[in-house]
């Protein structure tokens, strides 16, 4: 997946290297924060308190796991490469969500009339999700706006270009999003009435068709929106201006139209991609209490096929810029999409490493890009073993803490997880649920708790009310 062509990959690199020159480093670690009152708060870059994701029982929740997509069939053979082993393969490894792609051409193919056919298959994979536990982000994708220019997402009717022009980049297609047409179509999505009520109403048939369902975790509003420079503009100032003055209204209608069916599923919104690049959003506040900040974490660089570089400081840069928004909003972050075009460069083994740490230091989880069998962005081959460094994504984690995170950390190293919570004084849940990955673990528990059981992939610890508890998981 190219995602820029030379050009407008060293004006990224230039709008990162000037974001590194401004900013202090972020510390190498950091100490988890005081508790805020949904449940847990994580510190960000700046020192703030960052929310965690929650259950209904008040849990706090770490999601991790990959993107599930077919981008190649449509119509009747839409979604026909997702198959139930894909989930079965990814809870096997220790994974429990998954960020499925959905496409609002297919839903929609013609105004008005949305095909049940799609939706059936929605929902059957969705079935396929639950029965193997894995928590879904409903993402309506988009690639270059959508069929108009040979891509997925918004429907060609719905596509208005005021005749600009568009050459198609096959060799570096994320090129294609800087073309007149594909720009032009993005300002009349935003702005044309007609078509604000269009990508509402779609929003309202997902959500009104799939609130219920046991797998939904949230839905993903518009992947990598992007939208129309203008004369003069630089890229990060074109984007703040997009994100405050496009993309925010955009995202309160559609949570509005959404809120009209379904009132307590998460709502997950992205930033730009130019985040990417260490530059902090100029999205504003989301007027909803069940807000998640959905940032995507790709390296330009690395993305052309470039091995990582650590003295160029990305991670630190990016991590300090993407969590400026959650501590000023006040709303958890999960990462959607990451992971680098060539994984097996000398440099990779460290970078998934710190890319872990750096992680989760201050999210409710992450979707890889992308699970799938084979090479290229797949996680697995085609016998689902993970691919060179990929495996360094499968940690222990708690899915689910009844309580307040003090810390929590593996050592890969040692093969040593530490969970340290402040049980939850209150009725309702009191089992705290750990992820474990493929292999031998020894599971104890401290501080009036115990592990009620310990079985391939998961161990439940019950912990009595207000005790302060310290949960040790060693491999082998």
């Amino acid at each position: 997946m190219s995602r820029t062509t030379p050009a407008w990959r060293t004006a990224l690199a230039a709008v990162a290297l000037a974001t590194a020159l401004i900013a202090p480093a972020v510390p190498a670690a950091a100490t988890p924060g005081a508790a805020v009152p949904v449940a847990v708060a994580r510190p960000g870059a700046g020192g703030g308190a960052i929310p965690v994701l929650t259950d209904e029982r008040g849990r706090a929740l770490t999601l991790r796991g990959w993107n599930v997509e077919d981008k190649t069939n449509r119509g009747d053979a839409a979604l026909s490469a997702i198959t139930e082993r894909h989930f079965r393969d990814m809870r096997a490894k220790g994974f429990n969500f998954a960020r499925l792609l959905v496409f609002w051409d297919d839903l929609e193919p013609r105004p008005g009339r949305y095909s049940q056919t799609y939706l059936r298959k929605i929902e059957r994979i969705l079935d396929w999700a639950a029965k193997y536990d894995v928590k879904v982000l409903l993402d309506a994708h988009q690639d270059v706006f959508g069929p108009a220019f040979g891509h997925r997402g918004v429907p060609a009717w719905a596509t208005r270009t005021d005749g600009l022009p568009f050459t198609p980049r096959p060799d570096d297609w994320f090129s294609e999003y800087f073309e007149p047409a594909v720009q032009r179509a993005f300002t009349h999505l935003y702005e044309d009435e007609d078509l604000r009520r269009a990508q509402a109403r779609m929003w309202r048939v997902l959500a009104d068709r799939f609130e219920d369902h046991p797998a939904v975790i949230g839905y993903d509003l518009i992947n990598e929106p992007m939208g129309e420079l203008r004369e003069g503009e630089d890229l990060p100032t074109a984007a703040r201006r997009i994100e405050r003055d496009q993309l925010t209204p955009l995202y309160n209608r559609l949570a509005d139209a959404i809120r009209s069916v379904d009132p307590s599923t998460w709502i997950f919104v992205e930033p730009t991609p130019i985040v990417g690049e260490g530059v902090p959003t100029g999205l504003g506040r989301i007027d909803d209490p069940k807000v998640v900040y959905a940032p995507h974490f790709y390296n330009t660089a690395m993305e052309a096929g470039a091995d990582y570089d650590p003295a160029a400081r990305w991670i630190e840069t990016y991590e300090r810029a993407v969590t400026r928004y959650p501590e000023e909003y006040r709303v958890p972050v999960v990462v959607g999409e990451w992971g680098p075009l060539n994984n097996s460069l000398p440099h990779m083994n460290r970078f998934y490493r710190e890319a872990m740490a750096s992680l989760g230091r201050y999210g409710s989880g992450w979707a890889g890009y992308v699970w799938c069998y084979g090479g290229g962005y797949c996680a697995v081959d085609g016998a689902g073993t993970f691919r060179a460094n990929k495996e360094l994504t499968a940690e222990p984690y708690a899915e689910a803490v009844a309580g307040t995170v003090r810390s929590a950390g593996y050592d890969a190293a040692t093969g040593v997880y530490r969970l340290a919570y402040e049980a939850a004084d209150r009725r309702g849940s009191r089992v705290t649920e750990l992820s474990l990955p493929p292999g031998t673990w020894r599971v104890s528990a401290r501080g009036g708790a115990l592990v009620l059981r310990t079985s391939p992939g998961r161990a439940l610890i019950l912990a009595a009310p207000g005790h302060r508890v310290t949960v040790t998981a060693t491999r082998g």
